[in-house]
């Protein structure tokens, strides 16, 4: 053997070593992980067999012929650029007898889209989502089997994004529906539908978070994943390994508008609580009680002497609201409805609204560290928003939080609709670098009411070194921590 050919054999006897070393020891782990992982259930068994690298093609072969792929088309009419000028054009058309009314208009283009959806009974309604099929003129639902029908939208809802179809069509395969509350971060999940218009891929993954809140939508608690989810899987279904629909795939985390290790999907429950609406009115109705929340930081939770940083606290109430009727205040710190607990802020009104006008909420509050329960009858919601603090101005002041303020004139408290306040008139220091701006309006401190400037001066005095100004910025109140020292 010459001397390339024993190093050639060397390589090869040192590579299946360590092949065999690593199957040897991935093996073992796989097994020993789903034994401590797998609690003994009554649920349906699992048609992946997850001792070892899951192979899902059991699943697909069982759920795929529910999932179908969505084509929408809408008409839209566009203004010409340049051409003959309007006289010509009027005299042109009038030698042809044709009305002309001054729109030069290029024929129309029809505008097309794509998505996903699953069909979730026998007779043919169909979910997906509300930007699949919005300003939609004609929908176009394809089954697995090649067969397509024009679908009628049942109903939409923007808020969640959910849209029901219905086809013509009966004896249809169709989804089971599985509990999104009992999918545990880190387990195996399966999406199925049409990205980029390719029909029923596959795409798989682990669960990365749950309960999560995205920008401007409070109402979902979406479902993280790291399942590749791309243009045209909007709408499609999320599965479990029992092949139990869990989620609603409809928007990824993007720089560049392709996936990125970041999907979110619908809730099924929250989905289905829609859908239900839809198909029996064809809108949603929700509860609103009528406060304007904001989330109870670390600093805010000291300020008001709560053990720790949680629930929702109320920054302003609304005029003859149902909140306002019940007796809950600013300054109140809303911790449970109903029994349920409210941890984040972004809990209020998801529970809120989940319940129906008319319902009454039994809300369970802490005011100035005492706690009480409130009942709430709800009326139909409007959207509810957030406030937030912006960044100061810094300038000169005095005082130890660094304000200079002065009392609201008859005119200006008559405009703001208020009883009084302080109106920030320079600011710097501690209350600077909180947040407060000049033109702000203190109303209130550590859920106190401000009368004067003395009577402020001596509640900040005897307040230590944490508290919290109730302002009023624009026709927003929020409540700011302010730390001294």
């Amino acid at each position: 053997m010459n001397r390339l050919t024993s190093r050639v054999a060397a390589v090869a006897a040192v590579s299946a070593v360590a092949f065999a070393f690593v199957a040897n020891d991935r093996t073992p782990f796989f097994a020993q992980s789903h034994a401590v992982a797998t609690a003994p259930s009554t649920a349906s068994a699992p048609l992946v067999d997850t001792r070892g690298l899951p192979d899902f093609s059991t699943l697909v072969e069982a759920v795929g012929p529910a999932v179908v792929n969505i084509s929408t088309q809408s008409v839209r009419a566009a203004k010409l650029e340049g051409g003959p000028s309007d006289e010509a054009m009027q005299e042109f058309l009038r030698r042809f007898g044709i009305p002309y009314d001054g729109q030069r208009q290029q024929p129309q283009q029809p505008r097309r889209g794509m998505g996903s959806g699953f069909i979730v009974s026998a007779d043919g309604y169909v979910l997906t989502n509300a930007h699949v099929v919005a300003d939609a003129d004609e929908v176009t639902v394809k089954l697995v089997d090649k067969r397509d029908f024009k679908a009628k939208v049942i109903g939409s809802d923007k808020r969640t994004d959910v849209a029901v179809l219905k086809i013509d069509a009966r004896d249809l395969p169709y989804v089971r529906m599985g509990d999104a509350n009992t999918v545990k971060v880190g387990e195996w999940v399966v999406a199925v539908g049409s990205p980029f218009g390719f029909e029923n891929s596959v795409t798989a993954g682990i669960v990365s978070a749950k309960a999560r809140s995205l920008p401007d939508e409070t109402l979902v608690p979406f479902i993280q994943t790291d399942v590749a989810i791309n243009p045209g899987n909007s709408g499609g279904p999320l599965f479990n390994l029992r092949g139990e629909v869990v989620g609603i795939n409809s928007q990824i985390y993007s720089r560049t508008g392709g996936f990125m290790g970041l999907s979110f999907a619908i809730p099924i429950d929250v989905a289905m609580k829609v859908s239900d609406q839809l198909r029996k009115t064809g809108k949603v109705t929700r509860g609103k009680m009528g406060v304007g929340i904001q989330p109870v930081t670390k600093e805010l939770a000291e300020s008001f002497g709560l053990g720790k940083a949680e629930g929702a606290l109320v920054g302003s109430v609304e005029n003859g609201s149902p909140a306002e009727k019940a007796g809950i205040q600013p300054g109140d710190v809303i911790v449970g409805v109903n029994g349920k607990p409210v941890a984040e802020s972004a809990d209020l009104p998801r529970i809120i609204g989940n319940m129906s006008p008319g319902d009454v909420a039994k809300i369970k509050v802490i005011r100035q560290g005492s706690g009480r329960e409130l009942s709430v009858k709800l009326i139909e919601m409007n959207p509810e928003k957030m406030a937030s603090a912006a960044e100061p101005d810094k300038k000169p002041a005095s005082d130890k939080l660094g304000l200079a303020v002065r009392p609201l004139q008859p005119q200006e408290k008559n405009k703001l609709g208020i009883a009084g306040g302080l109106v920030v008139e320079d600011v710097a220091g501690p209350a600077a670098r909180a947040g407060i701006q000049p033109g702000d309006v203190i109303v209130g401190l550590n859920s106190q009411p401000i009368t004067d400037v003395e009577a402020f001066a001596k509640m900040v005095e005897a307040s230590g070194n944490r508290l919290a100004l109730l302002v009023q910025r624009g026709d927003a109140r929020i409540f700011v921590p302010i730390k001294i020292g």
